[in-house]
């Protein structure tokens, strides 16, 4: 079985696949930068006991993070409570089956061309890639297969909390749909401005790369908030809130021999 570690900035999602490429357990845990090795094995040990899993079925890893401080200690656990040394995506000599078009390839974040693998592996191309995550990032793949480049905003709750920090009167909210769009009172008004103010953002931006691209593009939502932004346009055709995690597989897939 394999062990897929996804380390972003705000969570770290762990998932067991079977060989066959069924998902047969999944875990998230917060971020933190100064964990150790032996906190993130004891810890996952114990949820994975709760799904009859254990150390012993893994026997291989793979890591994809951008939050470097993370590495060694994700790497030191996989060795040290799984047997198994990981790959990691970014490193030389791990295949993704994807050129990256970019004046610095180093630049682009492991989850990005993760997704990128993925998407194009699942949807072919032309693709457009809208990861909802701390960042809220819009990758383009295209017809190749290859990594083009893309865009990164600010994310959906990283504005929240910058609103609610730098704005004494506005309070912390909840992301949420709203009826209208002219919002009644302050909490109506943030979440209006949030909330439609990025399917705007979505539009505008998927408009922008696919005249820029110059050919019809797919456009395909992953990350945690996907589900209710997907709702609110007809531009994001597909919802697939695990792509990262498929991603991961399909690249230790082509890395096996």
């Amino acid at each position: 079985m394999l062990l897929a570690i996804d380390s972003g900035n705000t969570n770290i999602v762990f998932a067991v696949f079977g060989d066959d490429g069924k998902v047969l357990g999944e875990w998230r845990s917060s971020t933190q930068s100064n964990s150790t090795a032996d906190e993130f094995g004891v810890w996952l040990l114990r949820v994975m006991e709760l799904q009859d899993l254990s150390a012993h079925d893994i026997d291989a890893a793979i890591i994809a993070t951008v939050v470097p401080a993370n590495l060694s200690a994700l790497t030191h656990m996989c060795e040290s409570y799984f047997n198994a040394t990981p790959l990691v995506v970014g490193e030389a000599g791990v295949e993704l089956g994807t050129r990256v078009l970019l004046d610095n390839a180093a630049e682009v974040g492991a989850d990005r061309l993760v997704n990128a693998v993925a998407a194009f592996d699942k949807y072919g191309g032309s693709l457009i890639c809208i990861d909802f995550g701390t960042a809220t990032t819009f990758d383009v793949i295209d017809a190749d297969g290859n990594y083009a480049g893309g865009a990164i905003a600010p994310g959906i709750n990283l504005s929240l909390e910058a609103l609610h920090a730098h704005a004494a009167k506005l309070p912390r909210v909840a992301v949420e749909r709203p009826a209208r769009v002219i919002g009644t009172a302050t909490v109506s008004a943030m979440q209006s401005g949030i909330y439609w103010g990025y399917v705007s953002l979505i539009e505008g931006m998927v408009a922008r790369i696919t005249n820029e691209y110059g050919a019809p593009m797919k456009v395909i939502a992953t990350g945690g908030l996907s589900t209710m932004f997907s709702e609110a346009t007809a531009v994001i055709e597909v919802t697939d809130p695990d792509l990262t995690l498929r991603g991961l597989f399909t690249i230790y897939q082509k890395n096996r021999s």
